[in-house]
């Protein structure tokens, strides 16, 4: 009798055990991302998403040679990232937040004012910061990280295709560069 109810017991265990291990694994882990050693939300930032928008929207008017078309979307853009709220985010990242929007809004407003190869030297920084801001907004599209190492000793920019269409030397050298990495 007592070998039995040591049974039941130990199948009552195992039965719990196994149900919440089927709950932990039901649990929606797409929303997770490491990046950097940081558990990141996946549930996108709309204004995040927008200011993503408007950037692949200069990016593709660079590629393009086309100087108006950067210029309106760099305009756009500069809106775009004077809208963003970090009040959803910890106090660090409200601060690292803050400096990466002011200094990309002040390379957005330079781009609407500027020839296209002024246009570009602002775009490599502004690029940069588009990828930080990422790592702490996370994104809901599969980017990837380019690189070309032509341009100022190296220059990355993000794209949301793994063909590579240089910014930096549009038509010149359209295809100048490499994927460097994919964020997820």
């Amino acid at each position: 009798m007592k070998n039995l109810k040591v049974s039941v017991v130990t199948v009552m265990l195992f039965a719990i055990s196994f149900a919440n291990a089927q709950q932990k694994s039901n649990m929606d882990h797409s929303k997770m991302k490491m990046n950097n050693g940081k558990m990141m939300s996946m549930k996108s930032d709309a204004k995040a998403e927008a200011i993503l928008g408007d950037y692949f929207s200069l990016k593709d008017a660079l590629v393009g040679d086309d100087s108006k078309k950067a210029a309106t979307a760099g305009s756009k853009l500069a809106i775009s990232l004077k809208a963003f709220s970090a009040s959803k985010y910890s106090a660090a990242d409200k601060k690292e937040l803050a400096d990466i929007i002011d200094d990309a809004t002040e390379h957005a407003e330079h781009i609407s004012k500027s020839p296209i190869d002024h246009q570009r030297e602002h775009f490599k920084t502004l690029s940069k910061d588009i990828s930080d801001l990422v790592a702490i907004t996370g994104t809901k599209i599969k980017l990837y990280e380019q690189f070309c190492p032509m341009y100022q000793k190296g220059s990355t920019w993000l794209s949301k295709s793994n063909e590579v269409r240089n910014p930096f030397y549009g038509s010149k050298m359209l295809t100048c560069g490499k994927v460097q990495r994919t964020i997820q």
